[in-house]
């Protein structure tokens, strides 16, 4: 299982802003590894390291910001959620609990700890919580980020092939192109004693068809059933698959094909899927890509207008 964290809402704004707040039963021996990879880069880079380069900050209107994992050490809760998918409430509770308090210690540490260098202390307290967000849980995010979890063994299983060579599928309802990224899955000590995160994953991938069986039960166990989240991808697959505007995709493709299940009164493994695929392609979904001029000049002006260095946070 890819790590899990919280995305949070957060401003610089000093009217609006939240101080970070300390979780019940903070250990900054939680964070050590954290305060020796701070003082390593300060060495290595000859600087200290600024609040970008430890969790991804996006800004949003509003002088807000979507913050996220960034790094080797940061909000990715690394191996503490190998039991969600599985478990019963009370222990997915337990775990769910754990990461909030494992993601708000990791910004009060940030924020309050002496060994946390001044610079870098001073910006990520100019950051906060938004008083005027979550107001009914304390402006704390109300989801876990679960990126990953149980999954359906369908029709067809989605896999690395479909990705990269595999790539047109007979019962295309529209097309993926999302990188296949993965967060990471554990950090280990290796043979030579240091500390190893393992299983980040940011592979290119071409435009790929996504195939209907993706989203159908096997026939023998379900007939009344499409699934456009928990559908059937390995975990390669699925690190491309899970971003949002493949949901989308999949989920306006599962609901034409459970309404036209519904007016036939046929399973969903029998419905028309020529007529499923014409629909679709009258609400403008795509089948297939094919590469314009106009989208390689735009490439590259992106490229060139990418920042490079510690992200400028400026909404003047």
């Amino acid at each position: 299982m890819q790590a899990y964290n919280f995305r949070i809402i957060a401003t610089n704004e000093p009217n609006n802003r939240v101080p970070w707040p300390q979780p019940e039963g903070y250990n900054p021996k939680r964070y050590e590894l954290l305060a020796l990879l701070l003082e390593a880069e300060r060495k290595r880079l000859g600087r200290s390291q600024v609040f970008h380069e430890l969790t991804l900050i996006a800004p949003i209107p509003n002088r807000k910001a979507d913050l996220n994992n960034q790094g080797a050490f940061s909000t990715d809760y690394i191996g503490k959620n190998y039991d969600y998918p599985d478990a019963n409430y009370e222990r997915r509770a337990e775990i769910w609990d754990d990461h909030v308090r494992y993601v708000q210690g990791y910004y009060f540490f940030l924020a309050n700890d002496p060994r946390v260098p001044v610079e870098l202390q001073r910006e990520v307290r100019s950051w906060g919580l938004c008083r005027d967000e979550y107001e009914d849980t304390a402006h704390w995010p109300h989801q876990l980020y679960v990126r990953e979890a149980r999954r359906m063994v369908g029709e067809y299983v989605m896999v690395q092939k479909d990705l990269q060579t595999d790539l047109s599928k007979p019962d295309v309802i529209g097309m993926g192109s999302y990188n296949s990224d993965s967060h990471n899955i554990q950090r280990i000590v290796n043979a030579k004693g240091f500390v190893e995160n393992e299983g980040d994953m940011q592979v290119a991938v071409k435009p790929y068809q996504i195939a209907f069986r993706m989203i159908l039960p096997k026939r023998a166990e379900c007939t009344n059933l499409l699934v456009p989240v928990p559908f059937s991808a390995s975990h390669v697959a699925y690190s491309s698959l899970r971003m949002e505007p493949q949901y989308m995709i999949i989920g306006h493709a599962a609901g034409v094909a459970a309404s036209m299940a519904l007016a036939s009164n046929r399973p969903v493994q029998e419905i028309d899927l020529k007529k499923l695929q014409s629909t679709l392609l009258a609400e403008a979904a795509v089948f297939e890509y094919v590469q314009s001029p106009q989208d390689a000049a735009h490439r590259i002006i992106r490229e060139k207008l990418r920042p490079s260095g510690p992200y400028p946070f400026n909404w003047e």
